[in-house]
């Protein structure tokens, strides 16, 4: 078992990475300085699009210069970019700090799981994959649980607090990724046949031209990606704007922390959970469930007084959905390219995030957040409707 060390060393890392103490009051922060919803919605477009740009050919960095590396340039790249976001005073700094956290996600996104993977792989223990990332996401979720209420309390005390700490999570994180030991996967030969330059774009050109040939030959692959990154754009919509919703509405930042901690506790409960749902309802019956529950949720957030309990009530699709899609993805993907289609994932997220997150901010701004809340049902309604009928008509 050359790779355990990995297992654990992983579990440390996604712990430090969910010690974002910021993750759910940005918006409050920038709000006070005297950004709009439309601003807020652009510099998350802007986050989005950076990652559209920078997601694939960051994917064919982990896949061809290794995992760890990435990980380590992504601790880096965050940790800048919370320095930025804190001391900005225009938007043009504002928009240079979410780049800067775009490149940290991108560097991120497809090498963790891609490590994780190939780690129980090359021990020959790949079965146990989707126990492991269901324990992964578990430590993922009490780490935000901690994050949303000492967020929420540092945030009451000073902004600068909350920003700084979750600075020396990343630094954390960095020093923990030293650790791993990089999966001694297939590598490209054209990196010893010519130059460094040459060898650099024509890595990434021949690593998304064979990744593009995977999807070509399993499109189940992009199927599942599609499914799962619409629906959590959906919900990461509504976890941002609420912020909003709710200091509107007079609660403190201490008490949206305690929403968003107890619906990241739920989130933990259904991850670990997951396997024995999944083999109890089936992999289909998990695809039809979630959408019609993240239906309901939306529906129940902006056409009622009880935002809090169906925004909770939300968690138990994030629970289930990222350690059994996780799974499915990883058993259908080649090692050699699981970096670069794991990145391609975000990048679908990324799509629908710059298409919907601006404009539930505008509609916020314009009009009123109840009003943006609809408007992300509606078209959450016109997506999932043709997925199902899109979704009965294929194979088991």
């Amino acid at each position: 078992m050359k790779y355990k060390r990995n297992i654990g060393l992983a579990y440390a890392f996604s712990f430090s990475l969910s010690l974002s103490f910021t993750h759910g009051i940005w918006m409050i922060y920038l709000a006070g300085k005297g950004f709009s919803l439309v601003h807020l919605g652009l510099l998350e477009a802007i986050f989005h699009v950076t990652s559209f740009l920078m997601e694939v050919p960051t994917g064919s960095v982990a896949d061809i210069w290794g995992r760890k590396a990435s990980r380590i340039a992504g601790r880096l790249c965050y940790g800048l970019s919370l320095i930025f976001m804190f001391h900005g005073t225009t938007f043009l700094l504002q928009v240079v700090a979410f780049m800067l956290s775009a490149l940290g996600y991108n560097l991120e996104s497809g090498a963790g799981d891609a490590l994780l993977y190939d780690s129980l792989l090359l021990d020959g223990d790949e079965g146990r994959y989707i126990k492991v990332k269901g324990n992964d996401e578990l430590i993922n979720q009490i780490g935000s649980i901690l994050s949303f209420l000492l967020g929420g309390y540092l945030a009451s005390l000073n902004f600068g607090i909350a920003f700084y700490a979750t600075v020396g999570s990343a630094v954390l994180g960095f020093f923990i990724a030293l650790f791993f030991i990089e999966p001694e996967l297939e590598k490209a030969e054209i990196q010893r046949k010519i130059s460094l330059p040459g060898s650099v774009l024509f890595s990434l050109k021949s690593q998304i031209l064979d990744s593009g040939k995977v999807f070509r030959k399993t499109p189940r692959i992009g199927f599942f990606i599609l499914f799962s990154e619409s629906l959590f754009a959906f919900m990461v919509c509504q976890f941002f704007y609420l912020q909003n919703h709710w200091t509107n509405l007079g609660y403190s930042p201490a008490i949206i922390g305690m929403v968003f901690s107890l619906h990241a506790a739920i989130a933990a409960v259904f991850s670990v959970k997951a396997h024995a749902i999944e083999k109890i309802i089936g992999q289909r019956g998990l695809l039809v469930c979630c959408p019609l529950m993240l239906l309901l949720t939306l529906w129940g957030v902006a056409l009622t007084p009880y935002s809090m309990v169906f925004y909770t009530l939300s968690a138990s699709i994030e629970g289930l959905l990222i350690p059994t899609i996780s799974t499915y993805l990883n058993q259908l993907i080649p090692s050699r390219f699981r970096a670069t289609i794991l990145s391609f994932q975000s990048m679908a997220y990324s799509l629908f995030m710059i298409a919907i997150f601006p404009l539930v901010g505008l509609i916020g701004n314009l009009a009123s957040l109840n009003h943006a809340f609809t408007l992300l049902s509606s078209i959450a309604t016109m997506l999932v409707i043709p997925y199902l009928v899109m979704l009965s008509k294929q194979k088991r």
